[in-house]
């Protein structure tokens, strides 16, 4: 069961860290406050639901080096940034390495409330896509070379006919093969299996992960 959705504040000034901590206990939302990025690192794990409240201007390690080290590690966790001086260059580079929004200090309590609820739908949306992600991968493990083949050639509308004449063996080999991949991938239909196969690919393409069916 996971556990309760929290909110990690990373900011190098303890003042920013408790008064942000007050707006959001506040709210009845659970946090979290770090003053070194490297303190946060060794103490978070990705399994934990929630979203990261990133001062973008830290000393040593910034918020962005510190998002690119969590995303290194696979973390698809929502990211917030802090920032006291934001520009639209550095507001782009900020949403085009990653992050789901920025906040301009000083910040009011109903927009970093506001971005904080959004950032923690977007968690749950994607913990909701990688649990689905999870599990097809686990029926995909359960087919055979052979099976994948065809499969690939089912997902794109061909015919067992067609499939039959591309892989070289009878139409009955393919519907046995059909039969056999519908009940492992536990699907009752063709257009069920499609749409896995668009789900896989879609959450590969947004996560760089890469699927057992590849």
């Amino acid at each position: 069961m996971l556990s309760e959705p929290t909110v990690y504040v990373i900011d190098d000034e303890p003042d920013i860290c408790k008064v942000l901590s007050g707006i959001l206990e506040g709210a009845r939302i659970k946090v979290k406050t770090y003053t070194s990025p490297r303190d946060f690192m060794l103490a978070y794990s990705p399994d934990n639901p929630g979203c990261l409240l990133l001062d973008i201007g830290m000393p040593d390690i910034n918020g962005l080096e510190l998002m690119e080290a969590i995303i290194a590690r696979g973390n698809r966790t929502p990211v917030i940034f802090l920032t006291g001086n934001a520009t639209v260059a550095n507001a782009v580079e900020m949403l085009k390495a990653g992050a789901v929004d920025f906040i301009e200090k000083p910040a009011k309590a109903d927009v970093i409330l506001g971005c904080v609820r959004k950032a923690l739908k977007i968690d749950l949306h994607r913990r909701h896509e990688q649990s689905q992600f999870a599990d097809i991968n686990q029926r995909l493990d359960l087919l055979t070379a052979r099976e994948r083949e065809v499969l690939t050639w089912i997902t794109v509308g061909k015919s067992n006919k067609m499939i039959a004449l591309i892989l070289n063996i009878s139409s009955r080999t393919v519907e046995i093969h059909r039969a056999n991949i519908l009940n492992k991938m536990r699907a009752s239909s063709v257009a069920e299996l499609v749409k896995m196969d668009l789900m896989v690919k879609e959450y590969i393409s947004t996560s760089g992960l890469e699927s057992s069916s590849n």
